[in-house]
């Protein structure tokens, strides 16, 4: 086992002021109704009775008696009473939390929109003040609000989500919890009048509520937390310095030349990324140094039309330059921790394969468990 090493300032400092300030706990859903406020009460209690200083800074059980049974003994900071229009509206109490200072603190609704009158915009300003003074946060949402899924969530479902927040949020968040259900289960939640009004169901189950819908939104929480668990361990490896590559998530890399055939592997490699629903990367290296010269403008155009193809399939499409291809392959699948290379193998003469060697042969003797995929054909 390598020794494990010291920390710089810089990165001693990062971790002190991180673990001054609150840590921030979301939970996560895919729609209304998937059991959010009822997991977090629930939990807050066990918390409770465990000897842990947890309140409610703001609940919005929405009328359904299983989530209001779970506030149980949970002390609540009342929140704060702001007058809008002739109507009283309530909203959190930042500066009532602060005093009472406990050492964690429930609040419903990250992407609620404050009303006028109010300290902050938006909640998630609320909660973020809150964590600077050193209280944690546990909080609620779906994940149709977030910000760069809005595009995605409208196509889906035809509803424009006006309330969102950044992804730097979710992204910050010290733990993330998936409140999770079959598309099936919560149709009967919602049959019982367990979410709506029973008169609103018929009318539900015809829009957001559609099976298509429920199952799509389903996928992408479930997708979004196991990237959060993906960069939790790539955080934790680079902070402990391990270089080795774990493959624990399925990372496609394709490696073109400025050959006609080069689409050939692109689609190869989109199939198996689309097979994993993971991240796809195509690279093109222009060699250089004295005896070696880079694409002619030709190749670039031939390297072009194979770039737009792959960005279209979804690729990330860099040019890397580097006087070895093997090494630079090797290079960026390390920092990638790609799991799949893909290349293309030509045919070529003894001579040549005995005077510069196989990139394939030397890739596949140094790629430390990458699993290496070849694809051939004919005068590359």
């Amino acid at each position: 086992m390598e020794e494990e090493k010291r920390l710089t300032p810089e990165e001693a400092l990062k971790i002190y002021n991180k673990e001054k300030k609150g840590k921030l706990k979301i939970y996560l859903g895919y729609s209304p109704g998937v059991g959010k406020t009822y997991t977090m009460l629930r939990e807050a209690n066990i918390r409770l009775k465990r000897g842990e200083d947890i309140c409610i800074g703001y609940i919005e059980p929405h009328d359904r008696k299983a989530t209001t049974e779970q506030i149980g003994i949970l002390e609540e900071i009342l929140p704060l009473e702001i007058e809008y229009c002739g109507k009283k509206y309530k909203e959190v109490d930042i500066e009532g939390i602060k005093r009472r200072k406990p050492e964690t603190v429930l609040i419903d609704e990250l992407a609620h929109t404050n009303i006028k009158g109010s300290k902050n915009k938006k909640r998630y300003e609320d909660i973020l003040e809150i964590l600077e003074a050193g209280i944690n946060v546990h909080t609620t949402m779906n994940i149709q609000h977030l910000e760069s899924l809005n595009d995605t969530i409208r196509i889906i479902t035809g509803i424009i989500v006006r309330e969102t927040i950044p992804d730097k949020i979710i992204n910050i968040a010290d733990e993330v919890e998936v409140i999770d259900i079959s598309a099936t289960g919560l149709e009967e939640r919602l049959k019982r009048g367990e979410i709506y009004n029973l008169q609103t169901v018929p009318n539900a189950l015809k829009n957001f509520f559609r099976q298509g819908n429920l199952n799509a939104l389903r996928e992408i929480a479930l997708r979004q937390i196991a990237q959060e668990v993906d960069n939790n361990l790539v955080e934790y490896m680079e902070n402990k310095k391990i270089n080795t590559n774990w493959y624990t998530t399925e990372r496609v890399l394709v490696s073109i030349s400025s050959s006609p055939k080069a689409g050939r592997i692109i689609r190869y490699g989109a199939r198996i990324a689309q097979r994993y629903k993971c991240e796809f990367y195509v690279i093109s290296i222009e060699t250089t140094g004295i005896l070696k010269k880079g694409f002619t403008e030709e190749e670039w155009k031939v390297i072009e039309d194979h770039e737009n193809l792959a960005k279209t399939l979804g690729a990330e499409v860099i040019r890397l330059k580097g006087k070895d291809i093997v090494k630079e392959i090797l290079k960026f699948s390390s920092e990638k921790k790609i799991t799949q290379i893909v290349l293309g193998h030509s045919k070529r003469g003894r001579l040549t394969t005995f005077f510069k060697g196989s990139v394939i042969n030397k890739i596949i003797e140094n790629s430390k468990g990458a699993e290496i995929r070849i694809v051939p054909w004919e005068n590359m």
